[in-house]
């Protein structure tokens, strides 16, 4: 008979003693709203491009890609001008894994043991798992009751805090809303009177979704170059599994991150995805307006209903508010809709799917709701 294996005694650090990997449940259901995916795949032109670029990437795999992978910046720079109208250098811009690693890049730059990050909540459930993940100390300040953040709030704790980074993210998750840029000022300048330094990182992951008028703190990088703005190809560009993410700061503010990425981080294949997918950009683009209507069409038929739902510049709305949110969350599920159940108590998040996934999500929460 064999005797048990002894369990071995690790040294797990003392604060992920009992803790499980975050993630959001991914269940075998008809209709996925919980992830703020772009629903819509790439178009067979674009699949070919990419196909094609892997293709050509594929002949020198046995070699290391470009570390620094100044093509692919070029583009992203690019992009960003014409998106935003802010004029660009490519080392301005910084690419990783997704815009979760561009986070931990930040936080290993700028974070660390006797260091806070600060944010405020309701926000992004990641940002304290990059902080703990790199020994930074973590704070969260508040959003008022409309999940608008106050400028006075915020400088008074940033302050008192007086933290190395500031984890904004605009727009919000799980709200949706965006920060006017008038805010973002008065953070920066508070930011700017922290001694030793404070870098201040705008998370526009859902930027492109943005409403009409509203801004994007790209507009801010000439006057603060302690400021960082992150984008991501996950969700305008569809690219969810691709696993692209980038920022634009100053110069110095990417130096950083070159120190404490790891060599060749971002591989050839990624390279040539993420190239191909932006030579078709203005294609994937038309995708988000669409996205945008049906969003805007959905927060005026939940308030129709009778529920909360609050303004959306992403491609996710938040809406409540339910005495029981689990109870809805799982009867909609029972009924093959899966959404998120996150953010204040109360509310549900649903993100924004094809018309067909919304009149299932629609048809699914009026029997949950009148039963």
């Amino acid at each position: 008979m064999t005797s048990p294996r002894p369990r071995a005694e690790l040294p797990l650090r003392a604060e992920l003693a009992g803790l499980s990997p975050y993630g959001a449940p991914q269940l075998d259901v008809p209709v996925l709203l919980n992830v703020n995916e772009n629903p819509y795949p790439p178009s067979r032109a674009v699949v070919d491009d990419i196909a094609e670029a892997v293709r050509a990437a594929a002949g020198g795999l046995n070699r290391y890609p470009d570390r620094d992978f100044a093509a692919l910046r070029g583009d992203l720079a690019d992009y960003l001008t014409a998106e935003s109208g802010v004029r660009l250098d490519p080392d301005q811009v910084w690419a990783a894994n997704g815009s979760n690693e561009v986070m931990l890049h930040l936080l290993q730059a700028f974070g660390g043991p006797g260091r806070t990050a600060l944010s405020f909540a309701p926000t992004y459930s990641m940002y304290p798992e990059y902080a703990r993940d790199t020994s930074t100390g973590w704070v969260l300040g508040r959003r008022a009751d409309d999940f608008a953040l106050d400028p006075e709030h915020a400088a008074e704790t940033i302050a008192e805090v007086e933290p190395s980074v500031v984890l904004l993210a605009s727009p919000n998750n799980p709200t949706g809303t965006a920060l006017p840029l008038e805010v973002t000022r008065a953070v920066l300048d508070a930011a700017a009177r922290v001694p030793g330094g404070c870098v201040v990182v705008v998370d526009e992951a859902y930027g492109e979704f943005r409403r009409t008028g509203t801004p994007s703190a790209l507009e801010l990088l000439d006057e603060h170059p302690h400021l960082a703005v992150a984008r991501t190809m996950s969700k305008a560009f569809g690219l969810a599994g691709a696993r692209v993410g980038y920022l634009a700061a100053s110069r110095e503010v990417v130096d950083a991150l070159r120190v404490v990425r790891l060599p060749y981080h971002l591989s050839a294949v990624t390279q040539a995805v993420a190239r191909a997918a932006l030579a078709h950009r203005d294609e994937l683009m038309a995708q988000v307006g669409a996205l945008r209507d049906e969003r805007d069409r959905w927060v005026d038929r939940l308030r129709a209903r009778g529920l909360r739902a609050c303004d959306s510049d992403a491609n996710f709305v938040l809406f409540g508010v339910f005495d029981d949110r689990h109870a809805v969350w799982q009867g909609l599920l029972d009924r093959g809709v899966l959404i998120r159940e996150t953010g204040p108590d109360g509310w549900l998040r649903v993100s924004i799917g094809t018309p067909d996934e919304m009149a299932a999500f629609g048809t699914a929460l009026d029997e949950v709701v009148d039963q």
